[in-house]
């Protein structure tokens, strides 16, 4: 299932179609989402920071690859990277929920 295939599925949905259960596809989807709620508070945060991807990626010791791949949401992060993510200029609280969301605040100093 690629990205391409879920702006349809969601228009059909929105225009009331009745769409069988898949729950491959809802698997996917909701990672992607989840994905995507991730990629937006890094790069939110990394912006408030007045931080480049170049700088994220050094201080992570990630490449500007990763940054970009998280930022943009083109696949769920490693765990790895994830954990990474951790040891940024932030602390990093991860929401759950029927909507999970990504916090991001300042360390501590």
């Amino acid at each position: 299932m690629n990205h391409s295939e879920w702006r349809p599925r969601r228009h059909r949905q929105m225009l009331g179609e009745h769409l069988d259960a898949d729950p491959e596809y809802d698997r996917v989807y909701e990672e992607a989402g989840l994905a995507m709620t991730l990629g937006k508070a890094i790069y939110d945060r990394r912006m408030q920071l007045g931080l480049i991807e170049t700088d994220l990626a050094e201080r992570m010791h990630v490449s500007v690859d990763d940054i970009e791949g998280i930022e943009t949401a083109t696949e769920p992060p490693p765990i790895a990277v994830v954990m990474r993510l951790a040891r940024a200029p932030w602390t990093l609280h991860l929401v759950g929920g029927h909507e999970p969301t990504v916090m991001i605040t300042a360390s501590a100093a």
